[in-house]
């Protein structure tokens, strides 16, 4: 890996845990509610409680679908359908690659090129942990493109087709650029010197059962941007004429 970044001691603190209240509904209709997921908070519930749904009672009481999730170290838009055949729909699109999702990422290094398609087979490897295998991987495409050069570093704007799991974090891993405050993948010791996982779901666009065309976007919150804000590179001095 070239250009690690260098430790800033400006890196904000890990953010404390996000109230009920201040999930933030992005877009609502008879038939799909999407929110802004905050980082540490799991998409769906484990063992039938807890995780996002359930933060969601106070604003709607019926039953959430999940058709897609969120790492919990993510923050960004997330979709859930309120009836069965909403999920159908919805579920159809994905697996049919229709739906649109664009992500954020701040990675370790500068990459070579300004742009680039991942198209690498993944499986899981054991205890939650995927990887990259030609043979026996499903078949996974992530584009990718430089939105900002850090110091070090590069803010990314990442669409995947596909939708594996840890799939954006694996490839870029793969790559040789992982997500920085990725403690799964990269070096755990530098990985830890950041606050939280750098991956922010920007947006995603897909299409209700009437054929109208959904836009629903979440700017990435303070906490990504503290870290982005830490890592860019300081202007130069301007100098100073000698009499």
């Amino acid at each position: 890996m070239t250009g690690a970044p260098h430790d800033r001691g400006c890196v904000p603190e890990a953010p404390v845990p996000h109230p009920a209240a201040s999930i933030r509904v992005l877009y609502e209709s008879g038939d799909y509610i999407a929110v802004d997921k905050p980082e540490g908070v799991v998409s769906v519930a484990e063992a039938g409680r807890g995780g996002l749904p359930e933060l969601l009672k106070g604003h709607y009481a019926g039953p959430l679908f999940p058709v897609h999730r969120l790492d919990r170290g993510a923050s960004g838009v997330i979709v859930f359908a309120k009836n069965a055949a909403a999920h159908r729909h919805l579920n159809g699109e994905f697996d049919r690659r229709e739906v649109r999702k664009t992500y954020l990422a701040v990675i370790d290094g500068l990459p070579a090129s300004n742009r680039g398609r991942i198209n690498a087979p993944l499986r899981e490897f054991g205890s939650g942990r995927m990887g990259v295998d030609p043979k026996r991987g499903k078949p996974s495409s992530t584009e990718w493109k430089i939105a900002e050069r850090l110091d070090g570093a590069a803010l990314l704007r990442v669409a995947p087709s596909t939708g594996r799991r840890h799939q954006i974090r694996v490839h870029l891993y793969h790559l040789g650029h992982p997500i920085l405050g990725d403690l799964r993948y990269g070096d755990k010791a530098r990985q830890e010197k950041f606050p939280r996982l750098m991956l922010h779901a920007l947006s995603l666009e897909f299409t209700l059962p009437s054929g109208e065309r959904v836009a629903v976007e979440a700017p990435a919150p303070a906490s990504f941007e503290k870290v982005v804000a830490a890592l860019r590179r300081p202007k130069s001095a301007p100098r100073t004429r000698t009499p």
